[in-house]
């Protein structure tokens, strides 16, 4: 046995499709583990708070990796709890907390409790904090510092937030990128696949324009490795090749970020999330975050749907309303408020509850395939209509006024 032999395999959390086995090797468990450890400043005597599903990466292996690796000592609980959460980091003098997906935003969402200033934890770390709410989670809690990271469990272009500056998912200076080899490449807006030049390779992208990240493979570098899933042909489907140079690999993340001057990278969305609309790309993820910050941090989706005869895919919202006291005009007037005319979405529905990922992530595939057809979808289904201002709802008259373009959009 040596340090490139597997571990463990762990399944993707199958945000947008089925999950995948990902190959962990025993250099990879550790490289991730005291990457945590060191950049945060985790001290041996710290105790961590771990309320994460720990059959995926964030909870199995960066929280009780500091455990196994580093001597730390890790409070388990066998489920996230919104209202336990304070309490348990007071029980157990938790010094570090960890979060994933939804968490911060659900914690925000809860009534005020003495509990969320009474504790010790100076650092929270994890990844999903949104920079519309990192503030406020930060002035509420009295958190000292967020240890935002960005990862993906396959993949080898792993960052992380050293300094918590608000919204950042890594950093990498520029003056690093021959030691830290992530980059970011153009892509086609509407095929997204990489924009090549005459040569044939792929073009970088300048500071603060978006674009597709990318990790450099080389089998003979241990961080550099990729090992992909267990499927090989999966693992094929994630690799560019003849990128910079003949002969060359990345690992393909799938996902927008972009750079600013001094080295800061900051999530914008998945490829396959991201859709055009009225010749302008519309990032559903930006336009969650400022949906669910209007309605009161409940969970709203968002996504594109295709309409016959329309270029494009024009955007749909799903949020979430358990009591039935979501406001219309509120919503309408904080997307008025916040989002340009082409990023609104045109088609909404309301639902009494998501389905979520174990590691609090919004699912959208299904919810995207019944798409706005009152035929098919129980729930309330509302269509913006521009002449009044308000969202109406949607009748089966209506939906073949519109998939017919007797309506406009």
């Amino acid at each position: 046995m040596n340090m490139m032999d597997p571990i463990l395999y762990i399944y993707t959390s199958g945000t947008t499709g089925l999950p995948k086995a990902a190959i962990m090797s025993h250099c990879r468990f550790l490289f991730m583990t005291l990457a945590i450890y060191y950049m945060l400043k985790i001290k041996k005597n710290d105790i961590v708070y771990d309320s994460l599903p720990l059959y995926h990466t964030a909870g199995g292996m960066l929280g009780v990796g500091q455990v196994l690796i580093n001597g730390c000592t890790v409070a388990l609980r066998s489920k996230f709890s919104v209202s336990n959460f304070w309490t348990d980091c007071i029980k157990y003098e938790c010094t570090v907390a960890q979060y994933i997906g939804e968490m911060c935003r659900y914690l925000l969402a809860s009534p005020e409790r003495p509990e969320e200033k009474l504790h010790k934890v100076r650092l929270v770390f994890g990844n999903g904090l949104r920079s519309q709410i990192w503030n406020q989670f930060v002035n509420r809690f009295n958190i000292k510092q967020i240890g935002e990271f960005y990862g993906a469990t396959e993949g080898n272009a792993n960052m992380i937030n050293i300094d918590s500056t608000p919204g950042a998912v890594g950093y990498v200076p520029w003056f690093a990128k021959g030691i830290y080899p992530v980059t970011l490449i153009k892509v086609h807006q509407d095929s997204v696949e990489p924009i090549r030049n005459q040569e044939g390779f792929c073009i970088r992208c300048k500071s603060g324009e978006a674009g597709i990240l990318i990790g450099s493979i080389k089998d003979t570098v241990p961080s550099r490795v990729f090992n992909g899933y267990a499927d090989s042909k999966e693992s094929e489907k994630k690799i560019l090749k003849n990128v910079f140079e003949e002969g060359d690999k990345y690992f393909n993340t799938g996902d927008i970020l972009v750079q600013d001057d001094y080295g800061y990278f900051y999530f914008k969305d998945r490829t396959g999330d991201t859709f055009r609309w009225k010749g302008e790309n519309v990032a559903t993820s930006e336009v969650e975050a400022v949906i669910s910050n209007v309605v009161g941090l409940r969970d709203a989706i968002v996504f594109g749907v295709e309409i016959p005869n329309l270029e494009g895919r024009a955007g749909m919202a799903v949020i979430v309303d358990e009591d039935g006291i979501l406001e219309m005009e509120e919503l309408v007037k904080g997307m008025k408020e916040s989002l340009p005319s082409y990023a609104r979405p045109i088609f909404l529905r309301v639902i009494k509850q998501v389905p979520i990922t174990g590691t609090f992530k919004l699912q959208k595939t299904d919810l995207q395939k019944e798409g706005f057809n009152p035929i098919t979808v129980n729930d309330p289904l509302y269509f913006f209509d521009q002449s009044k201002d308000l969202f109406t709802p949607i009748n089966k008259t209506l939906y073949e006024e519109i998939i017919s373009g007797k309506r406009r959009l």
